[in-house]
């Protein structure tokens, strides 16, 4: 879908479509062992180091391997998503430019559909006190919400340096994991992005 499509031209011959570049998360540190604080569920924080060609920028379009999931920090796309929620996916080489803006993600994982767990995504993005770097664009706070396909629990969130997973919305543990990580990109910018 991100990497260009070949089509038949006028003469009849076939237009081959390359294969989408690959990038390399660079070295994968292991990373100390995770927290488990008290929850709802089973809730468990990660701090995966912050890997040495994390602001690399590779083209759109390129699949990366990274080294958490979610991602946490690594190569990714000169563009980044807006600071929304989405019902859709967003590709990751987009939401790690966010994290590097200091962002925090909020995914969830229901196949079959959890508008409780959407909601309550939704309450704590909305939440958020106004962020004064986003003022001037209308925009409340560098805080994403979209579903992932990808996510090992139904429920996570990412930051620079930081990821959370639960099975469940543990309203308390991703309001504390937003908190102690929002912010905390090598890059405070809070501008537009695009929209999915």
């Amino acid at each position: 879908m991100w990497a260009g499509c070949g089509d038949d031209d006028d003469s009849g011959s076939n237009v081959v479509t390359p294969p989408a570049a690959t990038a390399d998360a660079g070295v994968c540190a292991e990373p100390p062992a995770p927290t488990k604080p008290a929850a709802s569920c089973d809730v468990t924080i990660t701090l995966p180091p912050v890997v040495d060609n994390a602001a690399q920028h590779v083209p759109e379009g390129t699949v990366v391997s990274y080294c958490s999931n979610p991602p946490s920090s690594g190569p990714h796309y000169p563009v980044w998503a807006d600071f929304q929620a989405y019902t859709s996916e967003i590709p990751a080489s987009y939401l790690v430019h966010d994290l590097e803006h200091g962002a925090v993600e909020l995914f969830y994982k229901c196949p079959e559909g959890c508008p409780d767990v959407v909601k309550a995504l939704e309450e704590l993005r909305d939440a958020q006190p106004q962020d004064p770097l986003c003022t001037q664009y209308r925009i409340k706070s560098r805080v994403i919400v979209a579903p992932s396909s990808t996510i090992p629990t139904r429920v996570a969130a990412a930051a620079w340096g930081a990821i959370y997973t639960a099975d469940c919305a543990d309203k308390p543990t991703l309001a504390q994991f937003v908190t102690d990580h929002y912010g905390k990109g090598t890059e405070a910018i809070c501008a537009p992005g695009r929209g999915f």
